[in-house]
């Protein structure tokens, strides 16, 4: 929790003149007892109204200025705790961003958006809370007992014993529950795991009629953070009246000592009322400080994780070379193993092919094979475990990771559109881009009616997720995206599935007639998308079957035989 307040650095002076108006407040609020006894002893005892008055004056004076001072005590704290949450917002956000897919998988979406959200609010709150109050609670407290001991030094005991006895409290309640406010948090995780899957996958629950089992194990769950939240909860909530408790037996025993000295003789009743005033002062200061401590348990707990993201660094280095060499042989691999976080197995092993400049690539095979696998390597999505993948005679591990995916274009097995115009999301993959080359790009991807269709054209309104749009438009409009840069290799994994076959036809064609045609690399589960390839591979089970031509591998490869055929002679030639 502590580096993190290098965040709160540009605003110096906030968190320092907060916390000094706090005391500045908190000084005169010492001071109205002083002048409420003065009252009592002088004015009301001589039945000097005047003096009453000018004193009443007084006290009106200091609850305004004292009201000033707290505005602007609270201004200075909600502008520091803003502005930290804001930095500390995007130096977490630009780090996930660093963080290569498997330090992602690693961590998990759900613990990643929690951090980012409810930990980060809970920081934010602690912070402001703690400029605001963490300085003047103490002050009032001690003030007050110092207050006490120059009006009676006797009466004034009663005040230390009390502040002992409730920074006891305190403390132990605080030190038992830090590490139980982080599994409150561990817990949301979870819980946010859980309404994510079923959110995103709610149509096969309901498809699969699964909902009454959904809610069985969102309720289990739910209930088990319930259970450590009212333990937890149940424990941190006898600070409250363990601390009304020991302060109201304070005054008790005061007022019980002091009606005693007044009426000996050694005590003023002014000065009995203002050790009164001064134990209540310390009785709202302290249920003030209470709730404090338990802010600041949560922010703390909170802020540990936060840290704990923002100190991950990537398992995937960045390399410093930006240029290419222009060579032949584009794309090689090299004996290439590669394994996912926490699997015991291979996903992919001794990988061994080259792809040729401008030449197509075919990869097919059966569902769980490694297409996808072997691909997301090229980009360095995720990195090999063992051999080398090779982009221009050069590992891709030397490349800086933007100029290597600035010269890729990739379209995943999932179109994603985002919220904005059709112009915005084409400018994802050239954010200079011009209308006459996002148009190019449309053409090329089969999607110019798409957009010729829609209201505004290039500037239509994508809803989020791009909703508006039908599985296979989303598709093309991904396509289009990745084509606006002029990628020099083009991967599409499985991104033409929900176009017809004469668009999918249509779109390879166009590829293949562009000018300077990039590398591409076409994943997919039908026969009729790779064939026309230059060198397919064939997967299976993350090794290779065979590598060749459509012809060549239909004369002696069986599985991609067992591929054609299965499809051939229910869907006919294309």
């Amino acid at each position: 929790m502590k580096k993190l307040l290098i965040y709160l650095r540009d605003y110096k002076k906030e968190t320092i003149l907060g916390p000094l108006f706090k005391l500045l407040e908190a000084s005169f609020e010492l001071m109205v007892p002083l002048v409420i006894a003065a009252i009592i002893d002088k004015g009301i005892a001589s039945k000097d109204m005047g003096y009453c008055l000018r004193l009443s004056l007084v006290l009106v004076l200091l609850c305004f200025v004292g009201f000033v001072s707290a505005v602007t005590a609270q201004y200075f704290a909600a502008k520091a705790a803003t502005g930290f949450a804001k930095k500390l917002k995007r130096a977490l956000f630009d780090n996930i961003q660093k963080l290569s897919f498997s330090d992602m998988d690693r961590v998990g979406t759900s613990a990643m958006i929690t951090r980012i959200t409810t930990d980060m609010n809970q920081v934010q709150q602690g912070v402001n809370m703690t400029i605001r109050l963490l300085l003047r609670s103490p002050f009032v407290v001690f003030g007050a007992m110092i207050m006490a001991f120059t009006i009676d030094a006797r009466q004034a005991l009663i005040f230390a014993v009390t502040i002992v006895l409730l920074s006891v409290v305190v403390v132990s309640i605080t030190a038992w529950s830090i590490p139980r406010y982080e599994k409150i948090q561990s817990g949301l995780d979870v819980l946010l795991k859980f309404t994510r899957e079923n959110h995103s996958g709610v149509r096969v629950i309901r498809a699969f009629g699964l909902e009454d089992e959904e809610k069985d194990k969102f309720n289990k769950q739910n209930n088990i953070l319930l259970g450590i939240q009212k333990f937890v909860g149940s424990v941190t909530a006898l600070m409250n009246p363990l601390t009304y408790a020991i302060l109201n037996l304070s005054i008790a025993y005061l007022i019980y000592k002091g009606a005693i000295l007044v009426n000996n003789g050694d005590l003023t009743q002014g000065q009995a009322v203002a050790l009164y005033n001064y134990m209540t002062q310390i009785l709202v200061e302290l249920i003030k400080l209470a709730n404090l401590v338990i802010t600041m348990t949560k922010a703390i707990a909170s802020g540990n994780r936060v840290q704990e993201l923002l100190e991950l660094e990537s398992s995937m280095k960045d390399g410093v070379v930006t240029t290419f060499d222009s060579t032949k042989e584009h794309v090689r691999f090299e004996h290439v193993s590669m394994r996912y976080e926490g699997d015991s197995e291979d996903s992919l092993a001794d990988i061994s092919f080259t792809a040729s400049r401008g030449e197509k690539i075919g990869i097919i095979g059966g569902t769980g094979s490694g297409k996808s696998s072997l691909i997301s390597l090229i980009p360095r999505f995720y990195d090999a475990r063992e051999g080398e993948v090779l982009i221009d005679g050069r590992n891709v591990k030397d490349y800086s990771l933007e100029a290597l995916r600035e010269r890729i274009g990739v379209v995943p097995q999932k179109a994603v559109l985002f919220h904005g115009t059709i112009r915005d999301n084409m400018k994802w993959g050239k954010k200079d881009a011009t209308d006459e080359e996002i148009y190019e790009a449309l053409s090329i991807a089969q999607a110019k009616e798409v957009v010729d269709g829609k209201e505004g054209g290039l500037d239509y309104m994508v809803a989020q997720g791009g909703k508006n749009f039908s599985g296979g438009q989303k598709q093309r409009l991904s396509i289009a995206r990745a084509l606006v840069r002029k990628p020099e290799i083009l991967i599409l994994d499985d991104s033409a599935s929900a176009l017809d076959y004469l668009t999918d036809k249509n779109l390879r064609k166009a590829i293949s007639d562009m000018k300077d045609a990039p590398t591409t690399f076409i994943v997919s589960q039908r026969a009729s998308a790779v064939l026309s390839c230059d060198k397919i591979i064939v997967l299976d089970n993350g090794t290779v079957s065979d590598i060749g031509t459509h012809d060549e591998l239909l004369s002696r490869c069986e599985l991609y035989k067992e591929i054609y055929d299965s499809q051939f002679k229910k869907e006919g030639a294309v």
